[in-house]
């Protein structure tokens, strides 16, 4: 899955577990949401090495 779809499914876990009084659900949310983010942010790492080795800036 990528980072926003991870993120999406987390939101969508947490509004869940906040409708339903489910804290583990909101909890799995969370992780979710938590993991959508830090794909994103080593996506985004990963880009700009990449374009530092072809000589982009």
């Amino acid at each position: 899955m990528s980072g926003n779809s991870d993120q999406a499914k987390g939101r969508a876990k947490e509004a869940a577990g906040s409708l339903t009084g489910d804290d583990s659900l909101k909890g799995e949310g969370k992780v979710d949401r938590t993991s959508g983010d830090a794909k994103e942010k080593l996506s985004g790492a990963v880009d700009k090495i990449k374009n530092t080795f072809k000589g982009k800036k």
